[in-house]
């Protein structure tokens, strides 16, 4: 009785068969035009996942480093009173392990003005000491002027700048209500400020609002002498804001309230949560249709090619080998469609500040503004964790798809396939 040889799975001849089909003209019963439309439709379907995954990472971390670079990580405050004894308080929390720095701030509304121009400004008093712990204002990319300059004027987002025409040593006009009652209803106090410096902290909603007065000064115009109306606390980790919320109330004594920047920007990001799911899901439906045309053209390939996998089982070729055959041809178009969409996203993800300054160049300017949008530019970042998601689900569907039809031409009958041949 003769020796029966098995070979090893994934041997050197099974590959040989496989490249060999994938690459066949259409005359020769391959499908090539098929395989080129399943390889193209996979690449820019895991390119499309990984760049719009870059982009909403970017958002995200964006959104988080402005809002909490610009502003408190934890905010302390007595409602719809001021706080008298902030000093005493700021120390008491300032003892509490993980807070790095407590400033006592003044807020108010103003009306700011310039020549025939007038806008609205979101008045911060702040000790220069304490601004220049906020990173989104100092260590600004997009910064006019010397923030030592601060206790002889004013510091304007250079949003509200630009609205207003002004620049370093131009004089703004503040107007305030002073709290004190007229026969004509509360009274308005006016003073000018010289524009020391101009920020800009990545939020154009941030940038065209806000200004910095000196603390004394803005307990001045604002009849806040002595006391202050919050205080701001950053946090050497600012994801620790909510386990030390209430120990910072607790520290600030009876009648105090903490919240931290997850409470007044809980809601926005829960909505950026659920629309990155939504996200993926849908894009995900994208690679699954991409996926779909490996099976449209592997069924096609096993149709064109049952005279060949009847010659084959002739010879002694297994059902298993068959499989595998068929198995590499399609998976092979997934995995190459795949590591050319990481690729193409990848790039895409590290230039993305070229490939839009090159549209916006092309198309003449105003791709992106930033009143709409509410930031500068568009962000992207790319995550390990995101990129292997997108293999993952690709190389999964691509394979797994791929099993049908290979294992439609292992089963093939080799007498059926040759009764005609």
């Amino acid at each position: 009785m003769a020796e029966v040889r098995h070979t090893a799975p994934f041997s050197r001849f099974e590959w040989m068969i496989a490249w060999r089909y994938i690459r066949a003209k259409r005359a020769e019963g391959g499908v090539s035009v098929m395989t080129w439309i399943s390889l193209i439709g996979v690449t820019l379907a895991v390119f499309a996942l990984i760049a719009t995954l870059a982009v909403r990472s970017g958002f995200r971390a964006e959104f988080i480093d402005t809002i909490a670079g610009a502003n408190a990580h934890v905010s302390v405050v007595r409602p719809r009173e001021v706080i008298t004894d902030y000093e005493e308080m700021a120390d008491r929390i300032r003892a509490i392990e993980g807070v790095q720095s407590v400033s006592p701030l003044i807020r108010g509304q103003a009306m700011a003005a310039a020549g025939d121009r007038i806008g609205l400004a979101d008045i911060y008093g702040i000790r220069l000491e304490d601004l220049k712990a906020s990173d989104a204002i100092v260590q600004s990319e997009r910064t006019i002027g010397n923030i030592d300059d601060l206790p002889n004027g004013i510091a304007l987002g250079s949003a509200l700048a630009n609205n207003l025409g002004l620049t370093i040593g131009d004089r703004i006009e503040i107007t305030v209500r002073s709290g004190a009652q007229s026969p004509f209803g509360q009274a308005l106090r006016r003073n000018a400020y010289e524009v020391v410096y101009i920020f800009s902290t990545g939020r154009f909603q941030i940038d065209e609002v806000r200004a910095y007065l000196p603390f004394e000064t803005a307990q001045l115009i604002f009849n806040r002498d002595g006391v202050a109306d919050e205080l701001e606390i950053r946090l050497d980790d600012l994801n620790l804001s909510e386990e030390l919320k209430q120990p910072i109330a607790n520290a600030a004594g009876v009648g105090m309230w903490a919240y931290s920047w997850q409470d007044r920007v809980g809601r926005f990001l829960r909505a950026l949560t659920i629309e990155d799911n939504v996200m993926f899901i849908i894009l995900s439906i994208l690679v699954l249709v991409a996926s779909m045309n490996i099976i449209s053209g592997l069924i096609m390939l096993v149709k064109n090619k049952g005279r060949d996998v009847g010659i084959l089982r002739t010879m002694g070729l297994t059902e298993g080998s068959i499989l595998r055959v068929f198995f590499i041809c399609g998976a092979g178009i997934g995995t190459l469609g795949t590591l050319l969409g990481v690729i193409l996203g990848c790039l895409f993800a590290i230039y993305i500040d070229q490939i839009f300054s090159l549209v916006n160049y092309v198309a003449g300017g105003g791709v992106w503004d930033p009143s709409i949008r509410g930031i500068y530019n568009v962000p992207a970042e790319l995550h390990l964790s995101d990129v292997l998601k997108a293999v993952s689900l690709s190389l999964g569907l691509s394979w797994i798809i791929t099993i049908f039809p290979a294992r439609r031409a292992a089963r093939m009958n080799p007498v059926e396939a040759l009764r005609y041949e």
